[in-house]
């Protein structure tokens, strides 16, 4: 008689990739409850939602606040007896929170760092379970890079508990824990983990779905377990969270993945090894620290057979649609978390007012998005045209005001000429447009690219006036293809593109002289974005971008453009995050500083020193 094997266990595990507002941990906690419901429908047995999903992320410096920190802490637990009132005691429940830290700790794997008394806040995960906190976890990689600065508030975490639900050993992670190396994957392998919910709070960037799914299934086969990653959806200032919540099995495979930019619940059932290691104790964590391996039994017995679902692995979209989505989510986001009805902005007929409008569209519906245009004395015909056609094919309301009464009484009194003259033009704009913001209650929209932010394109208090700037992170160059691809979409609809053609394919001008074009001030924007993106995305010195293939002396002006705007940058509104170093929290620069890239460090010529100095762009 053949003996027979022991059955595999199964755990059914839902993702619930959601939305949450910083701050608003009484509708954060509503969400979680709400989407445990729809796990349970599901017959989940585990549902995991996003890092501090109770308290929003990034939270900065509110973590700082005890009472914010004792409210993470009471919604928690509410949180815990609410679901077991409600039916949904024996479904898992893994979310990130805001927790303290119980015991003084080390500053960082270095012993001779500082420490951090007890207290002090921790990003946090717990296992709700039956009414109570069944376990907790502290996040033991804190990234301090790009827009990330954890070391600032957290002190990281050294106990990783495993957790024995239905006979599977379950270890949690977080975010950052699986992109550095060692921690809680390696110790999760050595204590025969089963499974790894990763909870995650991982900001878009283009083209980081690919990334994220390379790294998930390294860390798996690293673990030799299947590995479950939620990631939170929405936007949060200058961050977008895209979602793509995804499955791997311990071998790498991609068993299930959410789609991007959506609400949503990914189900997956999953054959895990069953549970045998009892070992408790530090153990290496191979990053040069230990982890203390706790053991927690929810459930030892396996649940009884049942059919699997089949899981579903989302389409990927294409990098314009990838991007798009993400503009409109962080607008929709920034204006409906903000309290904001509606939004204003100044249509100018060109390519960057054209798209932002149509981003606005797109997030907030027609009726709440108010196009002005404001012609001076310089503004041709066709702009108006376009600007009235686009806001027509929208359904947006449309408005003109003059702006040349308003320059002409400034000037009256001034006398301005030349660059005084052009600018006093566009800050008449920008004045009339937060004029109409605080009349009605309007968000003013401000519709400057990358291109233009990154060179000093601007001018203060006139276009870089406003609220929030759509397309802040958006070359010039992604701006059109952006349109043209927003236009195929609506055709293969058979819809009217939203944005005239003449509006893409016209020459762009800021119409504040006679004749006016970018190409006066700027090189043209295919061979500018190519440079930009050296200079900024990739950091590269002047010599390293002339051995890379560009002109020297643009290289040259292209520096000294950039560097003589930070100050501007540091005025305007914030705007969604897409590139690998938007300007703001990931790219952090002296305004006053006598260094310039232009100037080899060994140089000591005072009269070359003076020249690169005195060299930039002029205020706009």
């Amino acid at each position: 008689m053949l003996a027979t094997l022991p059955r595999v266990p199964q755990l059914r595990i839902a993702l619930a990739q959601i939305d949450v507002t910083v701050g608003d941990l009484s509708a954060n906690a509503e969400a979680v409850v709400r989407w445990a419901h729809h796990a349970a429908q599901r017959r989940a047995h585990l549902v995991a939602l996003p890092e501090m999903a109770l308290t929003g992320y990034p939270a900065e410096d509110l973590v700082l606040r005890r009472s914010f920190v004792d409210a993470s802490l009471d919604t928690l637990a509410d949180t815990a007896r609410r679901l077991a009132a409600e039916g949904l005691g024996d479904l898992a429940v893994v979310l990130g929170y805001l927790d303290r830290c119980p015991h003084p700790a080390p500053q960082g794997p270095g012993e001779g760092s500082v420490g951090r008394p007890a207290g002090e806040p921790q990003n946090a995960a717990a296992v709700l379970w039956r009414g109570g906190v069944a376990a907790r976890y502290a996040k033991h990689h804190l990234p301090n890079y790009g827009v990330f600065d954890e070391f600032r508030y957290f002190v990281r975490g050294d106990r990783l508990p495993l957790v024995r639900l239905h006979g599977v050993d379950v270890a949690v992670a977080i975010c950052e824990d699986l992109w550095q190396e060692g921690g809680p994957i390696r110790v999760a392998r050595h204590a025969s983990a089963g499974l790894v919910v990763t909870v995650n709070a991982s900001p878009y960037e283009r083209n980081k779905d690919d990334v994220r799914l390379r790294l998930a299934r390294r860390r798996a086969r690293e673990a030799g377990a299947a590995l479950a990653y939620v990631n939170l959806v929405g936007g949060q200032d200058e961050l977008v969270f895209d979602g793509d919540s995804l499955v791997v099995g311990p071998d790498g495979r991609l068993l299930a993945r959410a789609p991007q930019f959506e609400e949503g619940l990914l189900v997956a059932d999953l054959d895990l090894p069953a549970a045998g290691d009892d070992r408790t104790g530090t153990l290496p964590a191979g990053d040069g620290t230990g982890m203390l391996v706790e053991r927690v039994t929810l459930t030892s017995a396996s649940v009884p057979a049942y059919e699997p679902l089949p899981s579903g692995v989302a389409p990927r979209l294409s990098d314009e649609a990838e991007v798009y989505a993400a503009l409109v989510t962080g607008t929709r986001d920034y204006v409906r978390k903000n309290g904001f009805r509606s939004v204003v902005l100044g249509l100018s007929g060109g390519i960057d007012s054209a798209l932002t409008a149509t981003i606005a569209v797109d997030a907030l519906g027609g009726a709440a998005v108010h196009g002005v245009a404001l012609p001076s004395a310089y503004s041709s015909a066709h702009s108006l045209e376009d600007a009235e056609e686009l806001a027509r094919r929208q359904g947006i309301a449309y408005d003109e005001v003059s702006i040349k009464p308003m320059v002409d009484a400034y000037e009256g009194q001034l006398q301005l000429s030349g660059l005084a003259h052009e600018n006093l033009q566009a800050r008449v704009r920008g004045t009339t447009l937060m004029g109409l913001s605080n009349q009605h209650g309007h968000l003013v929209l401000t519709t400057g690219n990358k291109s233009e932010l990154a060179t000093g394109y601007s001018t203060l208090y006139g276009d870089s006036a406003g609220g929030f700037a759509p397309i802040k992170d958006v070359p010039k160059t992604l701006v059109w293809r952006l349109a043209r691809w927003r236009n195929r979409v609506a055709e293969e609809k058979g819809a009217t593109p939203p944005i005239p053609q003449r509006s893409i394919e016209k020459a762009p001008s800021a119409e504040l002289r006679p004749g006016q074009l970018d190409s006066d001030s700027l090189p043209a924007y295919d061979e500018l974005d190519r440079l930009l993106d050296d200079y900024i995305e990739k950091d590269l010195g002047r010599d390293a971008l002339v051995a890379a293939g560009h002109d020297p002396a643009l290289v040259e002006r292209v520096i000294r453009m950039v560097d003589a705007a930070e100050y501007k940058r540091r005025q305007y509104p914030p705007g969604p995050k897409i590139s690998l170093r938007a300007f703001g929290r990931d790219r952090r620069l002296p305004i006053t500083s006598r260094w310039r890239e232009l100037v080899a460090p060994h140089t000591t010529d005072p009269a070359r020193v003076a020249t690169q100095q005195a060299s930039g762009t002029s205020e706009g």
